[in-house]
């Protein structure tokens, strides 16, 4: 047996740890708020009444203590309403607002010419008009908490949202010309949809047309083997196309929150398969979908016996040889905790670290922030502390909320007024193939990392040391997405601030899922990309946008050219298929890819 796999097993042995002393659920008081806090979290969905109260008692005594605030709405209120007056006694049917009013947003909902026509134009502009005021009405509070204007916001705005004159049959042009040119079957045929989709929630079913993308069959399939396994990891080293590699191999970490085949869907969209079609050894990590008796294990267990453990088998598989580590998201944020403790063990295995939709800085977390308060992480850990994980369906739902306009109301009126179905795609059924987080390890991701910030502030330890990102010496790759609303591009860009070596930034078009699963070929993508060593002053993000250089295209090739650049020279024949004295486990995608 090779030794250079032992702290590989070592950290692939029991991962269930028992509670640390001192934690909240240790006492059987304690265990009362959580059970009156998970009963609760059944009826209200998973928000905290409590964290809503304070939210909107905040945003109403500091409006009723500013007079000023108020006489502005009111005179916003009159000019809308004097708006709509003169547009609905003077502008001709069919035609455009006048020119001389103001500009409202452009709203995807009221795309079609048909909305044109009244009276919908009357009701659409007034529904435009409305929820400007809102947006007024919920901002710039004197006195009132930034969280908490955001979060009456967002509320105002789920509630508007119900209430969009898209939404309904008689007000919305399209459904009443579609339903008369069909004598209502496209009505009959959106209950049917929606009766089916019903049936499918309730038994736990994936959405229509996501089973014609088997994992192993049509998503998935590049060709591989499974290396090592432990409780909490399948390691799969990809077979080589090329007669020779790149002597350094590529360790993929992705993100836990979802399966690991977004970076190997279709062949012709697989990031995978284009880095071992280029010439790179690739190991990727699929992460193991947890259950109720794993809620113990944390984000320690996820660095030693994902990160470190997949580390280890590499350099067993490949000896003597550096490694680029990419981390994914959540998977990213794990990568630089465990490249930051390896620093601190003086482990200098990793020859660069490629961050994707990775945050490192969560003060401006995005709207993800809306969920995430000490009332909210309260009332989430109870939730999990009553399963023991955080079930799938709960974050979808919070995902969806944060767009609900495109994500749930227009496929409302698609698929059950107009009935109709949109094609399904690989990385739609991708998205509905969820995965579970364990209790222990949210709540400190939750706590940490989101509420503390302890990344970014040399606080977060590791075996008792604390870790500091500034500590980093190789070269990073970073990847933001200019509409990633999980992990905003200017939160991915902080990595500048906070370590001190070569970064190179690029922005892609796309957002969280689609800007990183950009192919070469696919149409309008473009990024901007520069290199800021180690040496230059940094720059905000704005001054960066307008120094970098765009490039149209996928940002791919770019990434494969730094690579190389970051490698030897030479390249070798592709390494063997596990490490010496080991057996393939089975073949790519393995099985906890399978996992319900």
């Amino acid at each position: 047996m090779d030794t250079r796999l032992k702290p590989a097993l070592a950290r692939g042995g029991d991962t269930t740890r028992e509670p640390k002393p001192g934690r909240v659920s240790d006492s059987p008081f304690r265990e009362l708020d959580h059970a009156k806090q998970a009963f609760i979290a059944r009826v209200t969905a998973g928000f905290s009444p409590a964290a809503l109260t304070l939210a909107f008692a905040d945003w109403f005594i500091h409006m009723i203590a500013a007079p000023g605030k108020r006489l502005e709405l009111a005179s916003l209120a009159a000019s809308n309403a004097a708006r709509l007056i003169v547009e609905a006694t003077e502008a001709p049917a069919c035609e455009p607002p006048p020119s001389h009013a103001p500009t409202l947003q452009s709203d995807d909902r009221f795309f079609s010419p048909a909305w044109q026509i009244e009276p919908f134009r009357f009701w659409k502009q007034a529904f435009l008009l409305t929820e400007q005021w809102w947006s007024a009405a919920t901002h710039e509070v004197p006195g009132t908490t930034r969280h908490h204007e955001d979060v009456v916001s967002f509320v105002a705005r789920q509630w508007l949202d119900i209430l969009a004159p898209a939404n309904f049959i008689l007000s919305n042009p399209e459904v009443l010309l579609h339903t008369l040119a069909t004598c209502g079957a496209n009505l009959v045929q959106g209950a049917c949809n929606a009766i089916e989709d019903a049936e499918r929630i309730a038994a736990r079913n994936p959405p229509v047309g996501a089973e014609t993308f088997r994992a192993g069959v049509d998503v998935a399939t590049t060709p591989g083997s499974v290396v090592f396994r432990n409780h909490l990891i399948e390691l799969i080293q990809y077979q080589p196309t090329t007669a020779t590699v790149a002597a350094e191999p590529i360790l993929i970490v992705p993100a836990w929150i979802m399966k690991y085949y977004i970076l190997d869907l279709s062949p012709h969209n697989s990031l995978i398969r284009y880095l071992v079609d280029a010439g790179h050894t690739v190991f990727c990590i699929s992460w193991r979908n947890v259950e109720e008796k794993d809620r113990n294990l944390g984000l320690d267990d996820y660095r030693e016996s994902g990160v470190m453990a997949a580390l280890d088998s590499v350099s067993s598989i490949m000896p003597d040889r550096k490694i680029h580590a990419t981390g994914y998201c959540l998977g990213g944020t794990i990568l630089a905790i465990a490249a930051a403790a390896m620093a601190n063990d003086h482990d200098d295995r990793l020859a660069s670290v490629t961050l994707l939709a990775a945050q490192t800085d969560f003060t401006e977390p995005g709207e993800l922030q809306l969920f995430i308060d000490d009332s909210q992480v309260y009332f989430l850990e109870s939730m999990m502390w009553d399963r023991g994980y955080l079930g799938a369906n709960q974050m979808a739902s919070s995902f969806r909320l944060l767009q609900s306009s495109d994500l749930i109301w227009s496929r409302v009126v698609h698929d059950y007024l107009l009935g109709t179905r949109s094609p399904m795609t690989d990385l739609m059924a991708w998205n509905a193939d969820t995965t579970r987080m364990p209790y222990r390890m949210h709540s400190e991701y939750l706590r940490k990392l989101f509420l503390d910030n302890d990344l970014a502030s040399a606080r977060y330890e590791v075996d008792g040391r604390p870790i500091a990102l500034s500590n980093l010496r190789m070269p990073l790759f970073v990847v933001g997405t200019e509409r990633d609303h999980i992990a905003p591009w200017r939160s991915v860009y902080k990595i500048h601030y906070l370590s001190d070596t070569d970064v190179t930034f690029v922005l892609a078009s796309g957002g969280h899922n689609a800007g990183i699963v950009s192919e070469p070929g696919h149409a309008h993508r473009e990024f901007r990309m520069k290199r800021t060593p180690a040496t230059d002053m940094n720059v905000g993000p704005q001054e960066w946008v307008a120094a970098a250089e765009r490039f149209d295209g996928s940002w791919w090739p770019a990434w494969h050219g730094w690579l190389l650049a970051h490698s030897s020279d030479v390249h070798v024949a592709p390494p063997p298929t596990g490490a010496p004295g080991f057996s393939a486990l089975g073949d790519a995608p393995g099985t906890y890819i399978f996992q319900k």
